[in-house]
């Protein structure tokens, strides 16, 4: 805990965001630089709760010791707090910054006053122990002799490499794009998490020994092509952590045609121009002087709005088929479970400071997107839905858009790398692999993150990348 009797004292204060008209002008972090002052007493908020739910099954998925770091930042002792955070979690100035903090969902303090800001602190603990040196290449000193090939270099895969390179083992991670990172490098934008925060711990890995190939699309085709049969044959184990990336699609009249894209070909082919040529090369999808449509909220829709924005979009929607959250806890969702209330993002407090109002339309649904006689978008004809999402009549409406965002979930992972093992999937397309085991139905062959699980937070990929990597080694030694 910090101080006793903080949490009576302190009012909960977060860090602030850069103003939000200055921050569209760039692809910075949208982040302030923090103050340690405020943080230690932010810390002493954390209370003597007795059973700390912060770090519980409905808060932290990767269980951080969240109570005792809390109390070390209060009491100014910053490096201990890292070597306590860095205990539960291998990443967290990712998760610092672009995680929800379930944590703050479930903390004790939450059930009648603010949380603790557990994501400020955990944050700042990380970015201090880079800044101070703190954090630096830990190879292991003896190796197995046993080689892993990891598919897939998101926060899963390299959770699990880190923790499999720690055991001693030789890790391999395959990523079919040309850069480490995953949804860490071309699904959450810059403004979110900067490139070099990713590559910093990248190649901290590469240190630790680390082997990583980039271009190398494992059970694809073409010239970068890696047979899947091969890579299990040449390895002693295999993980895949290859991510839910099958778009949900809007099958609706007038789907096909230019004008239409699924969020993450937008914030990818963005994220690679930025960082290639600061957007120079053209070589990306421009919401620059056009009326854009989002439809589908959460993360990635939040950011294809602050990706817009930053291009210099001329109007902005955000279609959400559900209602609009209350301000507070409903009766059946109580605490600690985490609160679906009514919640302003970075991308939606953009697009009010520049359009006036809060870009989300709440209980509306696509019915068929309007093109003219040559194919070219003009927008689309919505329904509003009741709460069973049935069509309210009369309120069919038009809206004009020259391009149309489509960020409405994911429904697994690409199968063909899974096909050539002829792996057992769930009822959801997923690989099939329990949690706690993560062992497919072939031999050898392990799943974690969002591939096995659905589409999740990067915490709960981070926790199924260490799990599975601990059951990886209990699978090397007993094969001994």
């Amino acid at each position: 805990m910090g101080k006793p009797t903080g949490f009576k004292e302190f009012k909960r204060k977060t860090e602030p965001y850069r103003d939000a008209m200055a921050r569209t002008l760039d692809f910075k972090e949208i982040y302030t630089p923090h103050d340690a002052t405020h943080l230690s007493t932010q810390g002493a908020r954390c209370m003597d709760c007795g059973v700390p739910f912060c770090q519980s099954g409905d808060g932290c998925p990767v269980y951080n010791l969240i109570p005792e770091w809390n109390d070390l930042v209060y009491n100014n002792r910053w490096k201990e707090a890292l070597e306590r955070l860095h205990k539960t979690n291998n990443f967290p100035e990712f998760t610092g910054r672009v995680c929800p903090a379930p944590c703050e969902g479930a903390c004790v303090l939450g059930v009648n006053e603010p949380a603790v800001t557990i994501k400020n602190i955990e944050c700042a603990i990380a970015d201090r122990g880079f800044d101070e040196g703190w954090v630096v290449a830990n190879p292991p000193s003896v190796r197995s002799g046993k080689k892993v090939a990891v598919v897939g270099s998101g926060p899963a895969g390299l959770a699990a490499a880190a923790q499999l390179n720690l055991a001693g083992h030789e890790v391999t991670v395959y990523e079919r794009d040309d850069r480490i990172g995953g949804l860490l490098m071309y699904g959450i934008p810059n403004m979110k998490l900067e490139k070099d925060v990713v590559d910093r711990r990248v190649n901290l890995l590469k240190e630790e020994g680390v082997k990583f190939v980039v271009n190398a699309n494992v059970g694809g085709t073409g010239a970068n092509a890696i047979a899947i049969d091969s890579l299990v044959a040449d390895n002693d184990a295999v993980l895949l952590a290859t991510g839910a990336t099958t778009p949900r699609d809007l099958k609706i009249p007038n789907r096909e045609g230019d004008g239409i894209h699924f969020a993450m070909e937008f914030l990818l082919k963005n994220t690679k121009s930025l960082l290639d040529s600061n957007l120079e090369d053209g070589a990306y999808i421009s919401a620059k002087d056009k009326n854009v449509i989002v439809i589908g909220g959460g993360d990635t829709g939040t950011d294809c709005i602050g990706t817009s924005l930053r291009h210099g979009c001329k109007s902005l929607v955000n279609f959400e088929i559900m209602p609009r959250p209350a301000d507070s806890r409903p009766a059946d969702n109580p605490w600690p479970l985490w609160p679906k209330i009514y919640r302003v993002d970075y991308g939606h407090e953009e697009a009010a400071k520049r359009f006036g109002a809060d870009p989300r339309v709440y209980s509306v649904s696509g019915k068929e997107f309007v093109r003219d006689e040559n194919g070219k978008l003009l927008g689309i004809k919505t329904v509003e839905v009741d709460g069973s999402f049935k069509e309210v009549p009369g309120t069919e409406k038009f809206w004009e858009a020259d391009i149309i965002f489509l960020s409405m979930g994911f429904l697994g992972p690409e199968h063909y790398v899974s096909k050539p093992l002829a792996l057992e999937l769930d009822p959801r397309s997923n690989y099939k692999a329990d949690y706690g085991s993560f062992q497919t139905s072939a031999n050898k062959v392990f799943a974690a993150g969002d591939c096995r699980r659905g589409q999740s937070l990067v915490v709960r990929a981070i926790d199924e990348g260490r799990l599975a990597a601990e059951q990886i080694c209990k699978f090397l030694s007993a094969s001994a």
